[in-house]
């Protein structure tokens, strides 16, 4: 997964949420850069989670998910 389609993913994820993206600033949540190389390099067992305002994501290979929102 590139960085960029990474970022897009992430982005409507929280979209389809409801969250605008003045609503939060994504690169202070996460560094899309690391993650993307952590993610890519890792198993498929890998599942990363972190917080977005009220969001928390869970990201692995292949899917971005909200596990947790308002």
């Amino acid at each position: 997964m590139s960085d960029r389609r990474l970022l897009l993913e992430i982005v409507t994820t929280l979209e389809e949420q409801g969250l605008g993206r003045d609503e939060y600033q994504l690169q202070r949540a996460v560094d899309i850069e690391a993650l993307e190389q952590l993610v890519d390099s890792a198993g498929a067992d890998l599942e990363v989670t972190f917080s977005v305002g009220e969001f928390r994501l869970c990201v692995t290979q292949s899917d971005v998910q909200v596990l947790e929102g308002p």
